[in-house]
């Protein structure tokens, strides 16, 4: 009915065995946070490997995914089964309790349930000050007058688990002795210990972001070919167009390149800058005779027989001044629902003048466009209707 108060040579003894408890609790403890690491790792990386292995077309990676999930579910299956080791039984301590307040609920049977909220005063060895705790029991009938407020009681609380508390309601007469001659001052509210609340939260938290982590991780390893696939096949259709224009003639050129991935459109900060660069090294000059710049691609036309008064220094536009001249032509020309723009530098019509830069958009109402120098300021407007008639 009720637990019994343990005698100096029991309490010496859980004294001793105390910190070898703790030490196999914490080393339980890291390896269960081991284990749901590695394994919410592995599933990201697994199910990350069926979504690439399908992309690509590889089927290495893709049998190589759904082995590692069917091999976590395996191991899920025979770790439920296996029967759980025997836990060691906890330390507990006994000590004097005063009583700061109780409420009996009702009950069916003899044992009645009471609220109790103590003043909990550990033994000096336990190098603890009293506190507050709320604890549930289970009294019995007969038993229920010896409990009044501010009356001493005998209790038993684990010194790891302070919450866990439970009245002696048969203790030793040593500790019965002890609790009629006790006096013991009320805790402040402050010190009031409860019961943590679940960490399921934080577990979740942990699982998915190791979860991305593996899946990220294995999608850094096939970036090259998952983000470079849609650039590598913009290159190639316009390489026989390059090829074609040398053989023609060895003094012009064509080359272009179009951008994917996220953040693809050029008119984020710097792309165009950055296509632009990556243009001249592939032709080899910075002096073209032509640009068009579109949402994702960039193309530029060259004829090393001009003379640099004829042609456009790919270095020397304001192509952090081009995004603003877009957006200029796509909410002041009548356009309401641009569906596309275009961009294109040509060399200015006489020498001293500088390039030309002519913004296109297109829309369900027509084809609007505006005309800007080579510092992007606006020349002229074309709006809906007018840029057709005066073509």
């Amino acid at each position: 009915m009720g637990a019994t108060g343990h005698g100096p040579a029991e309490q010496d003894a859980a004294e001793v065995n105390k910190q070898a408890v703790r030490g196999r609790s914490v080393v339980g403890g890291v390896l269960a946070g081991l284990r749901l690491t590695v394994t919410s790792g592995v599933a990201g990386a697994a199910i990350a490997a069926l979504v690439v292995g399908v992309i690509l077309e590889r089927v290495p990676v893709f049998l190589s995914g759904g082995g590692a999930l069917i091999l976590l579910v395996l191991v899920g299956f025979v770790a439920g089964r296996r029967s759980p080791e025997p836990a060691d039984p906890p330390v507990t301590r006994t000590a004097l309790a005063r009583i700061e307040d109780l409420r009996a609920t009702s009950g069916e049977s003899a044992d009645v349930p009471v609220d109790f909220r103590l003043t909990v005063a550990p033994e000096p060895e336990d190098e603890r000050s009293a506190y507050r705790v709320d604890i549930d029991e289970r009294i019995n009938l007969v038993d229920l007058p010896v409990y009044r407020p501010r009356s001493i009681a005998v209790v038993e609380y684990r010194p790891d688990e302070p919450w866990e508390v439970r009245i002696v309601t048969r203790p030793t007469p040593e500790w019965s002795r002890r609790a009629e001659e006790a006096e013991i001052d009320s805790a402040p509210e402050s010190t009031l210990v409860e019961k943590p609340g679940p960490s399921e939260g934080s577990w979740c938290v942990l699982m998915l972001i190791m979860f991305l982590a593996g899946a990220a991780l294995l999608v850094f390893l096939f970036r090259g070919e998952l983000f470079a696939s849609d650039g590598d096949a913009g290159a190639s259709s316009k390489q026989p167009s390059d090829t074609s224009s040398a053989a023609s003639s060895s003094r012009t050129f064509t080359t272009s390149t179009t951008v994917s991935g996220p953040s693809s459109s050029l008119l984020v900060l710097g792309r165009m800058r950055e296509t632009a660069a990556e243009l001249e090294a592939r032709v080899g000059t910075a002096d073209v005779t032509a640009i068009v710049i579109e949402e994702r691609r960039m193309e530029i036309r060259g004829d090393s027989a001009r003379p640099p008064g004829e042609t456009v220094h790919l270095q020397m536009l304001p192509y952090e001044l081009f995004p603003a001249l877009v957006h200029e032509a796509r909410t002041t020309l009548g356009v309401r629902d641009p569906k596309s723009w275009r961009i294109d530098v040509t060399p200015g019509p006489s020498t001293g003048v500088g390039p030309r830069v002519r913004v296109t958009v297109t829309g369900k109402e027509g084809t609007a466009r505006l005309d800007a120098d080579a510092t992007a300021r606006i020349l002229d407007r074309r709006p809906v209707g007018e840029a057709a008639e005066k073509g």
